[in-house]
């Protein structure tokens, strides 16, 4: 069973999911990772986000950025947004994921950061399964 759902909002964004992919995988946590936009395929995000078992997700975006805050719309676990630099540095992405209303929440990382999601993700995960804390704390020691 996935503990993380990756989803990409095109293909263009393949790079940043495929870090984040490598990422869980580097701490063991395994993974969904879909390229599904809530633009064109919204009855196929929506069918995915009811259906999975995943505790947390991952939305990566640009442009419009919708993709993190319709996932978040429509489930109460955590969902990350990552905003991409597509267009103005990214700002405007990093803007929509940020500013969601009252009630739906996206926990945002810095533009064309997914390192950081997914450790993120890993973070949260670690409050339930106590031996992600421990391969937390051992990658942040490599890391330094």
């Amino acid at each position: 069973m996935p503990k993380v759902a990756v989803v990409i909002g095109s293909k263009s964004d393949a790079k940043a999911g495929e870090e984040i992919v490598g990422v869980l995988k580097e701490y063991g946590v395994e993974c969904d990772y879909r390229v599904i936009s809530a633009h064109r395929s919204p009855d196929e995000l929506d069918s995915f986000v009811r259906g999975t078992d995943a505790e947390v997700f991952i939305a990566v975006a640009g442009l419009s950025a919708a993709l993190p805050g319709v996932i978040a719309s429509k489930t109460v676990r955590p969902v990350i947004g990552v905003p991409m630099n597509v267009k103005l540095e990214g700002l405007d992405a990093f803007l929509s994921m940020t500013q969601m209303p009252p009630g739906v929440p996206v926990a945002t990382v810095g533009v064309d950061n997914s390192k950081n999601a997914a450790l993120l993700a890993v973070e949260i995960l670690a409050m339930k399964y106590p031996e992600l804390r421990g391969r937390l704390e051992e990658g942040r020691r490599k890391r330094r």
